[in-house]
């Protein structure tokens, strides 16, 4: 029921639509209960024998029922069009809203989530909601209608026939609830492993270059089959039970159908009922049971549909732990000051990847993060652009502490390249305005001059018009790089933060990105992440990491003088 009125909360801004639905369901319905009166009354009179006065009459009835079908047309139309139009318009609402709340979760929240059964949810789940609206609903209300407007008529006719004709009914309400018992779990599992085979289909596409230079074809294949095999396991047990409840209830209408021509038959031969009245009893007994033989097939529906719908309500529901505080402020365009006070960090409870750091940056400071693989250093650009929380401590800009600020306000004075770098399926020129969307093509032009692209791209045959394929297949891993790093000097903020920005460029290039860099210093806060030290001898400060903390920091020609892990690194590399 807490599903239920979830859904209908949803779905009142299309009330409009959804009563013109049932307004034209009701219609319709009215109809299919008077069409097989008018039917039996001229099957009395045909049977009576027919006069010419009675010809007349036959024929006003034709008539009758010729408009009844005719304006059936337009009931059927209302009722099946603005349930659809409904249906369809919060499937495209929930579907946006589902996809606003995944964009707006914290990084957190993706760690135990894959990106295929996320999409799973917002597109296959999303849709079950469509069902509901435009199938299960009306279909819900006619039956309803039908069944307590069938029931009237009949007992209206003849009580006592009516009365056997209600023999089945227990018997299905009590199937159907404990088939709906049973079926919805199994289709609950049934989507969750959809989601799933999604999810590893995505990554084995995502990843085939690797599946093919390691001829890992036959692995991959094999995870496709388990999860596929999943997925079918759990359709065949809930269309196990459907093959088993649906035979069952024809059998028990049978029965009822059965019971009714006996008894009709018995009274009929006992005069205590017309042929008419015998015509309309067996037309309108189709009708009957037709609601209940349907409740089937609604309850196959509606199950499916409650567990999808119970999977997008999951993500509606999910809470952010990354969210604006109800007074957050705007600082506008920040200077660029960067300070953690105490800040530790951990991605899994008592797992600590920073340990108490504290350090100043001053607006317009080149400052280098250095230190071994898994130090924290990527984890400190990630707390700057406030994608988590610090465990304890606190980030500030400009003093501000970062939970304080509106985060979209935050993220615009903030640039980052990271160090997986992605690309959009698009055009060069496309990617780089990404951070900009209305930068004209001098400024795109001047991004992509300051990272060193620009003369890459004017030998492309397409030039800034070239389709660069999902993720920027078509390109080298140094261009890919190069078009992230116009793209973050492209926005201008204060804040630019290179993660590992020239990892897969040559060191003629790496030279040139560095000059590029030195250029715009002064000009903003650069932080940069790197392992490769010969990149931040010009930093202001370098700051050395080891297992969660800070051991040294200065600039280069202090550290490398020192007697400490600077130096060691140094060595290493044969930096001087």
């Amino acid at each position: 029921m807490r599903t239920l009125w979830r859904i209908a909360k949803e779905a009142v801004r299309y009330k409009g639509w959804l009563f013109l639905a049932i307004l034209g369901t009701f219609l319709l319905t009215g109809v299919n209960l008077i069409a097989p009166r008018i039917m039996a009354n001229m099957t009395g009179l045909v049977a009576e024998g027919v006069t010419q006065e009675k010809l007349v009459t036959i024929i006003w009835m034709a008539g009758s029922l010729l408009l009844l079908f005719l304006v059936r047309i337009l009931f059927r139309f209302l009722s099946s069009y603005c349930s659809h139009r409904a249906a369809w318009k919060l499937v495209l609402e929930l579907r946006m809203k589902a996809y606003n709340a995944i964009q707006s979760f914290s990084m957190d929240y993706f760690h135990n989530k894959q990106t295929g059964e996320l999409l799973s949810r917002v597109m296959n789940d999303v849709a079950t909601f469509e069902l509901i609206y435009a199938h299960i609903t009306p279909d819900i209300i006619t039956n309803f209608v039908t069944l307590t407007g069938v029931t009237i008529i009949l007992f209206s006719l003849n009580p006592q026939l009516a009365l056997v004709t209600c023999i089945p009914i227990p018997l299905i309400l009590i199937s159907g609830w404990f088939f709906s018992k049973k079926v919805r779990p199994n289709f609950k599992k049934m989507q969750k492993s959809q989601g799933e085979l999604s999810a590893q289909l995505q990554d084995n596409l995502s990843g085939i270059q690797e599946i093919q230079a390691f001829s890992r074809q036959s692995s991959a294949s094999e995870k496709v089959l388990k999860k596929g095999e999943d997925f079918t396991r759990n359709m065949l047990r809930a269309l196990k039970l459907n093959a088993i409840f649906h035979p069952s209830v024809e059998f028990m209408t049978s029965i009822g159908s059965v019971i009714v021509v006996g008894f009709g038959g018995y009274f009929a031969y006992k005069n205590q009922l017309s042929v008419s009245d015998v015509v309309a009893f067996l037309l309108y007994l189709a009708l009957f049971y037709a609601p209940i033989t349907g409740l089937a097939s609604l309850l196959e529906s509606a199950q499916h549909s409650l567990a999808g719908a119970e999977r997008v309500i999951e993500i509606l529901d999910a809470p952010n732990s990354i969210t604006n505080k109800t007074d957050a402020k705007k600082i506008g365009k920040a200077l660029g000051r960067i300070s953690f006070e105490n800040v530790s960090f951990s991605y899994i409870k008592d797992v600590p990847v920073l340990k108490d750091v504290s350090f100043d940056i001053k607006a317009g400071q080149m400052v280098a993060l250095v230190g071994a693989t898994g130090v924290g250093k990527t984890t400190l650009s990630q707390l700057i652009a406030r994608f988590y929380d610090p465990t304890n401590g606190k980030v500030c800009l400009d003093g501000n502490d970062l939970r304080d600020l509106e985060i979209e306000n935050l993220r615009k004075n903030i640039s980052l390249v990271l160090q997986d770098t992605f690309l959009f399926n698009g055009t060069i020129e496309e990617n780089i305005a990404f951070a900009k969307p209305d930068a004209s093509f001098n400024e795109i032009e001047s991004a992509a001059k300051i990272a060193r692209i620009h003369d890459d791209i004017k030998q492309m045959p397409d030039q800034y018009n070239t389709q660069i394929g999902e993720r920027g297949v078509k390109l080298s891993g140094g261009q890919k790089q190069r078009i992230a790093i116009a793209r973050a000097v492209l926005c201008q903020a204060p804040v630019l933060i290179l993660d590992e920005a020239t990892a897969s460029v040559d060191v003629r290039t790496e030279a040139q990105i560095q000059q590029a860099i030195n250029e715009i210093a002064g000009t903003r806060t650069i932080i940069i992440i790197a392992h490769r030290l010969s990149t931040v001898r010009n930093a202001n400060t370098i700051i050395v990491f080891e297992k969660g903390h800070i051991v040294q920091s200065g600039s280069h020609d202090e550290l490398i003088n020192q007697d400490g892990l600077y130096q060691k690194l140094c060595k290493v590399q044969e930096v001087s």
